[in-house]
């Protein structure tokens, strides 16, 4: 059992361990650097570029973590080895702390994410600081602005309270019979004007109305009517104007038939 496990090894007698030749790594060989295994999920969906397999966000890996001795802003980044669950190529991420965000470095194609800013990406620190102070002064003068147009609301609505306050002092000393007084005689002025206004309009009618009689009574030649004589004259004289003038306005007067 113990030989089919090999947990231990023959060694002859004349092993000599000094003989063993070793490797030697060239000048400019690098140290080997042991990659830790650790479990994670894809940060992003992707496509191998190898056979185009597609893999989503949040598939399980054992991948192997590398620090790539890169920092932001103190903090390093890191990189990740995964294999392709289809081909296993090699795919290899980072990580991005600019960003909050990974970058996919080499084996695979982050797929296409309408909601991330491409402009964003290419932003250098300069730009993003001249950004940031730009909104900062964007912010401050509409902060500025509210700030006017809610002085200028409180005084109006202390300049309406005033006026109120100052109505309601002259209200107070007002006598209520002094202003019945002054209410009825304006009425009284007002019902004397009216009057006035219409006794002028039918005497202009009445005058208007003579006017027009008495063009029409030049233009027809009527005489004066015949009820206005006099009470002494002859009657027969009277009946005989009375007839002219029947005839003259083409009167015929019937005579009844005595039966």
């Amino acid at each position: 059992m113990a030989e089919r496990k090999i947990i231990n090894k023959y060694f002859p007698p004349n092993f000599d361990p000094s003989k063993i030749t070793r490797r030697k790594r060239s000048s400019g060989e690098k140290d080997v650097q042991r990659l830790q295994t650790v479990r994670l999920m894809t940060p992003f969906s992707m496509k191998c570029t190898s056979c185009g397999e597609y893999i989503y966000k949040g598939k399980k890996f054992n991948a192997r973590k590398e620090n790539t001795g890169e920092k932001y802003l103190g903090i390093s980044i890191l990189r990740f080895h995964i294999r392709c669950t289809r081909c296993a190529a090699e795919i290899t991420f980072k990580t991005d702390p600019k960003n909050s965000d990974y970058v996919s470095e080499r084996g695979a194609v982050r797929n296409f994410e309408p909601w991330r800013d491409p402009e964003n990406k290419e932003e250098t620190e300069e730009e993003r600081l001249d950004r940031l102070e730009k909104e900062d002064e964007e912010n401050a003068m509409a902060e500025l602005e509210a700030k006017v147009v809610d002085a200028k609301r409180q005084m109006e609505m202390d300049d309406t309270v005033d006026e109120l306050r100052t109505r309601n002092a002259l209200n107070e000393h007002v006598d209520p019979e002094s202003v019945l007084d002054k209410t009825r005689r304006e009425q009284e002025d007002e019902l004397q004007k009216q009057e006035q206004e219409d006794a002028e309009l039918i005497r202009k009618a009445f005058a208007d109305h003579r006017k027009k009689l008495a063009e029409s009574a030049n233009s027809n030649q009527v005489s004066k009517p015949i009820d206005s004589f006099n009470a002494k004259a002859n009657p027969l004289d009277l009946l005989r104007k009375r007839k002219d003038a029947r005839s003259s306005l083409g009167i015929v007067v019937k005579k009844s038939k005595v039966v």
